[in-house]
């Protein structure tokens, strides 16, 4: 009777294991196995193999793209890149990622949330390879998103519309003679919007949220500011742009904005920016304040001006 019990525990005791086990044999990074056809998600990496200059393959050190397919019989051909914030430390992937993402899917867009590399690891301009590099994905990938190669948007919150900033300004032209297809396309995006982009986060400033004290890299910091304040570089190549902002923020002022609108106005790029009075850093979509709800509703006014939108 013994011996025939023994028989039958040690099978449930081996499945009884493995089901233990199982939960502790991760891959390095898990969010890359998000793929759902019922919710319209998938997820892919920048590079097939390890990014330039990754220091590991954690989900630290792999740039992807997480894809919201437009909802069901809305798909318009245009595309939005979301950047979320996190002041290069973290990111706000619900908050200014998901949340951003399901907005313009409602609206007939294909969404992309960037998770680009971040922290003391990543110090600029490695973020901004990771951002390039995704403009790039979406554009030479148009056929198979179903978008056309000219209307791929950036969004950026925070410090991730700094990335943003920068991603159009300091774009690089495509490669015809790459071998690899994704580099033969250019990385700047078509149409750019910032929500309190910390446009002038690379400072030695420090009576405010400074990039520079952040990642212990104050002794360098005028060499930074030079080479990392999007305002530094609008052109006439810039593209329309929309910016949001508060009054009352007190993490990003609000001077940081104006600064960036100002660069556009002196450059002739067609601009549209909003202020509102209240409101603190960190509003994503309006967080159900009754005024900083409309911004939405004012951003996508202009995406129709522009013809992205039926009007």
């Amino acid at each position: 009777m013994n011996s025939a019990l023994r028989r039958i525990r040690l099978p449930f005791l081996m499945i009884l294991l493995g089901c233990i086990a199982a939960p502790l044999v991760r891959a390095a990074c898990p969010e890359l196995e998000t793929q759902s056809q019922y919710l319209g998600i998938s997820t892919v990496r920048l590079w097939e193999g390890n990014a330039p200059q990754a220091k590991g393959d954690t989900c630290d050190d792999i740039p992807f793209l997480t894809v919201f397919k437009p909802q069901y019989a809305r798909p318009n051909g245009n595309a939005v890149i979301v950047m979320p914030g996190g002041a290069y430390l973290g990111l706000a992937s619900i908050l200014e990622g998901r949340e951003v993402a399901d907005w313009f899917t409602a609206r007939g867009f294909t969404a992309f949330v960037l998770h680009y590399r971040l922290g003391k690891n990543y110090l600029l301009p490695v973020p901004l390879f990771d951002a390039r590099r995704a403009v790039q994905m979406v554009r030479a990938d148009a056929a198979t998103y179903k978008i056309a190669p000219d209307h791929v948007a950036v969004i950026g919150f925070s410090a991730g519309g700094h990335l943003a900033a920068l991603s159009a300004t300091q774009f690089v032209a495509g490669d015809a003679t790459a071998a690899d297809p994704i580099s033969q396309v250019s990385s700047r995006p078509d149409a750019l919007i910032l929500g309190y982009g910390w446009l002038g986060g690379v400072t030695p400033d420090t009576s405010h949220l400074t990039y520079c004290k952040l990642m212990d890299v104050m002794d360098r910091c005028a060499e930074l500011q030079k080479q990392y304040t999007p305002a530094l570089f609008v052109s006439a190549q810039t593209p329309p742009t929309f910016l949001y902002h508060t009054t009352e923020d007190k993490t990003v002022p609000v001077q940081q904005a104006l600064g960036f609108y100002q660069a556009l106005l002196d450059a002739h790029v067609s601009v549209e920016m909003h202020i509102f009075a209240h409101g603190g850093h960190g509003s994503g979509l309006g967080k159900g304040n009754p005024a900083l709800d409309q911004w939405t509703v004012l951003l996508e006014t202009w995406l129709r001006g522009l013809g992205w939108l039926p009007r």
